[in-house]
This record gives C-alpha cells, structure tokens and sequence, in this order.
C-alpha cells in the first residue's frame, strides 16, 4: 500500500497534515516553519513562526513583532505526530534544510541552497531521505559559478584599478547574503567601503550576532563622496538605477549574479563588468546535492523546472514539478525578493 505523502502542496504553501504546519509558507497560516529571512520564504501575517537561531534576528528585523521560536541545527523537534529537524542549507546566515519525518519517511524541503562554502554561511549538509524538494533556479548546464578566490581576486583587481584613476566602484548585490559574502572577500587596503542603507542595516544585524564584517560606510543624503574617492559602493540592485547611485558621479558599475553567466545580460543592465556568483547551487551543486540526499523522489521548484524535470527524469528519479511563489534570485534588478 502506498503511504500517504509527508508533505503536500497547497494554495498557502507546502504542507505537513501530520504535523499540521506549513513550511516557508506564502499565504497566512497559524504555524510556518521558515527556512531562511529571504522576503519569498519569510512572509509577514502567520500566527507562529519557528526558524533556526541564526535567521532568528534578521526575520525580527524584517517582519517586527513576531511571535518566534527557534530551534539548533540538528535538534530533532515533535509537532503533533511529525518529527522536525533543521539542517544547514549554505545559502546565507541561518539559512535551513527542513527535515520532516512520519512514521519511517522523509521528506526534505530545501528551501534555497547552495552546496560550495562561501566562509559566511553555515555550510550545506545533505539530509538523506525519500522525497527531497529542490530549488531550480539555474537549472542548466550553462550556470557555473566563479571559484571562490578567482571571484575575490577578479573583484579586487577590478576595485584598486578603478581607485587608482579615483573612480567609485559601483557594485550590485542583495542585502542580506550576497552583499556579506562580497564583503568578506573585499581587501580594505585598497579603500573605504561604502554601502547602500537597506545593506547596511542588514550588516548591523548580523554583526550583532557575532557575524565579522569588515568597516563599512553608511551612505547618508549629508555623505561628503568627494571625500571618499575610489571607495568600493556596495548597492543593492535596484539602487543602481536610481538618482542615489547618480551622486557618485563617473563611476564603473558592476554586478554580482548568477545570471552574469548569461550573453547578453551585463550589457542589458549598462554595467561595465559582470562578476558570476550566486547564492543559490549552480548545475553541478544541484546535481550533487540530489544524489548526495539519496531520494528517489524529486519535486523541483522555481527555476528551469521542464528542463531540470526533464533532466532528473532522464537520470533515473521520479520528478514532479511544484508551482509556488518562490522567486529564486531575480533577473531583473528591479525585482528584488529582500528588504
């Protein structure tokens, strides 16, 4: 006799009937387990929420009063007749794999993740289990990302040979993960660093968790940039294309996406350069990370989902496709899924 699925898939989001939660869900609900602080994962209005200790303060600086519990990585929690664990998901800070099981299956929702360690988030764990819920977000062939100390070089490079001819460095990332990860790997040697407001208030957040950041600069309307000549500006996306980016005046402007891998996307943003990264896996992390759980059932979500679905059908797994309101990491720069 076949059992009866662990999680299902609603109109509210992905839903666990023996435990009677929801996981990352996108419509209110009494009781969200939350994957990460993301805007697509982490919404405002649900009675309960209950996320890993690390994403605990950037999800209270986002959504305020909320009632929230939180939970280890690896503690093993009951919730009605279902057993709950949380596990690194390597996507940013807090960021978590959940792990459901009911009488002897498992289920894992995966939330976003990427398998490379970047030196900021806790690294990703694969979780084995029977059905594994997977982003696709580059799910091609043509997504590989940058190693991690050719991409700090490449930017670094880029940076001190702008600052020489005293140009800004304009650099586009998202608030919360992206924009930590490039700060990690920026050599402050070259010049003062300067970040966009909603950056900024994400990295007091996560500093005051114990997160090290190097020096940063807050750009305020009284800012003197004359005075800051050759800075690095770190933005966020979309405000590239907004009069606060225009103050810096002759500028070089690049961004940092995954869809950098793309011909053709640079250009259509007007940025000089392109630097590939992502926090989300690319082809070879999403391969990796569904053989390594073991599953043979395989749902796929936001992304390439016919071609990876295709793909994995090919390889040998049962894949579904599941429709759902997670954006993955926007290509347009105006599309931004963080605060």
């Amino acid at each position: 006799m076949a059992k009866d699925p662990v999680l299902t898939f609603t109109d509210k989001g992905i839903y666990c009937p023996a435990g009677d939660f929801y996981i990352d869900p996108w419509r209110p609900v009494d009781r969200a387990l939350i994957t990460h602080g993301h805007a697509d994962h982490a919404r405002d209005g649900m009675g309960r929420y209950l996320a890993t200790e690390a994403a605990a303060p950037v999800m209270r600086h986002r959504l305020g009063e909320i009632s929230l519990e939180t939970i280890r990585y690896g503690e093993t929690r009951r919730i009605g007749d279902a057993s709950v664990s949380f596990h690194p998901a390597g996507h940013v800070p807090g960021s978590a794999q959940i792990r459901v099981e009911h009488k002897g299956e498992v289920w894992v929702a995966s939330g976003d993740y990427k398998t490379v360690a970047d030196g900021l988030s806790e690294p990703f764990e694969p979780v084995l289990c029977h059905a594994f819920i997977t982003e696709c977000t580059f799910g091609l062939p043509v997504f590989t990302w940058t190693d991690q100390a050719v991409l700090k070089d490449e930017i670094n490079r880029w940076w001190a040979a702008n600052a020489a001819e005293g140009r800004f460095s304009l650099l586009g990332a998202y608030a919360l993960g992206k924009a930590q990860r490039l700060l990690v790997g920026l050599d402050p040697s070259i010049g003062p660093i300067l970040t966009h407001g909603a950056i900024e208030n994400t990295n007091e957040v996560l500093r005051s968790q114990g997160v090290a950041l190097p020096d940063t600069i807050r750009v305020t309307p009284d800012l003197d940039v004359k005075a800051h000549a050759g800075a690095l500006v770190l933005s966020t996306p979309s405000g590239l294309a907004t009069p606060w980016a225009r103050r810096f005046g002759q500028a070089s402007t690049a961004f940092a996406s995954g869809w950098m891998a793309l011909r053709g996307v640079r250009r259509r943003r007007a940025a000089d350069r392109g630097f590939i990264m992502s926090d989300h896996a690319d082809w070879a992390g999403l391969n990796m990370a569904i053989r390594e759980t073991g599953a043979e059932k395989i749902f796929v979500t936001h992304g390439y989902t016919s071609i990876f679905r295709r793909w994995l059908d090919s390889e040998g797994y049962d894949a579904a496709i599941v429709e759902t309101e997670y954006e993955g990491e926007a290509l347009d720069a105006a599309e931004e899924v963080v605060e």
